[in-house]
């Protein structure tokens, strides 16, 4: 509210929100008076060329849902708009140049946040406060700051690095189902008979997952099969606490040394539930002791919602980088 109590937004007008990851994104259209926003989502992950993530790709899947829920909504404009992207860090290059004025012909905005989804995780996670967040989902980022700074650890793709997320989980507990499929040794009976009932016959696995443009939301689909497996399988047990060490190893390098700082994790792999639930606090605790474990507060859609509107209200605290996160456009408080 302005000082003499009228309200610092246009009438009817409100923020744009979107989670871009690996299985799909999220969208979410809202005002700024605190109301549930209305939420919707595409299923098809936005894709990833040899410009990094396809700005015009994403702008297919977003508008669409979009201007559904702005009328389910009752939002008439538009003036905020925050994207989360899965791998805006290291190929948000082309979204950087493009989508902010792509969004304000579209939509009209005149506020454009470009986010790593680790930092919307973040905020949606612990808000304003200094410590460190682990998203955990298809793929596997930790993310931490002291409010002056970020730091993050991995998040660099399935192919390279994701280490402990879902599917570097799926990954390993394919491998071991094809060991134990040659008759190697660190195979899984157990892995081999949930490999066969999902994706058939293990000749089949490499022209089945190599060609998907979807690969890792692919690997990640076999993740609970191996929790599953865990409780009477040593080697799926293995995997799990392996998985939790990784990302331990990734919340300890991104959290402030100093302070009273605090970690939390969030993330669709957190459904996996007990046993890897146990290894991870227990890793925590081994390798972050001067954290305070907390349950995060919110998911990153939730962080991209908070982040619209605390720039909106010019009330962001979180610091701005070019490759975490990236804002355009002027303040959208009314004059």
């Amino acid at each position: 509210m302005l000082p003499d109590g009228s309200s610092a937004h246009p009438h009817n007008s409100g923020f744009l929100a979107v989670d871009s990851g690996g299985s799909g994104l999220r969208v979410a259209v809202g005002t700024y008076d605190g109301a549930p926003p209305a939420e919707g989502r595409s299923a098809e992950p936005v894709r990833t060329g040899e410009r990094g993530i396809d700005p015009g790709h994403l702008l297919e899947r977003v508008l669409p849902l979009a201007r559904t829920l702005a009328a389910d909504a009752g939002v008439e404009r538009l003036t905020t708009a925050v994207i989360g992207a899965a791998g805006f860090a290291t190929l948000g290059d082309a979204l950087r140049a493009e989508l902010p004025d792509a969004l304000t012909g579209a939509l009209g905005v005149r506020q454009v946040a470009l986010a790593a989804d680790a930092v919307t995780a973040y905020i949606g996670a612990l808000g304003p406060r200094p410590g460190a967040v682990l998203a955990a989902g298809t793929g596997l980022i930790a993310i931490g700051t002291d409010l002056t700074a970020w730091r993050r650890a991995d998040g660099w793709g399935h192919l390279l690095g994701d280490c402990g997320g879902g599917a570097w989980i799926g990954r390993a507990g394919l491998e071991a189902a094809l060991r134990a499929y040659d008759g190697r040794t660190g195979g899984s009976v157990p892995l081999l008979e949930r490999a066969r009932e999902r994706f058939g016959q293990p000749p089949e696995l490499p022209g089945l997952i190599y060609p998907r443009p979807d690969r890792a939301a692919l690997l990640a689909s076999f993740a609970p099969d191996v929790a599953a497996c865990a409780p009477h399988d040593p080697v799926a047990t293995g995997i799990l606490r392996a998985a939790a060490r990784h990302m331990a190893e990734s919340a300890a390098a991104a959290c402030p040394a100093s302070g009273m700082p605090e970690v939390a994790c969030t993330g669709g792999l957190l459904n996996l539930a007990d046993p890897l639930l146990t290894f991870l606090h227990e890793e925590l605790t081994r390798q972050v002791p001067h954290a305070r474990q907390t349950v995060a507060e919110g998911d990153p859609l939730h962080g991209c919602v908070r982040l619209a509107v605390a720039l909106a209200a010019g009330e962001a605290v979180w610091p701005e980088d070019p490759y975490l996160l990236h804002v355009t456009g002027a303040d959208n408080r009314a004059t």
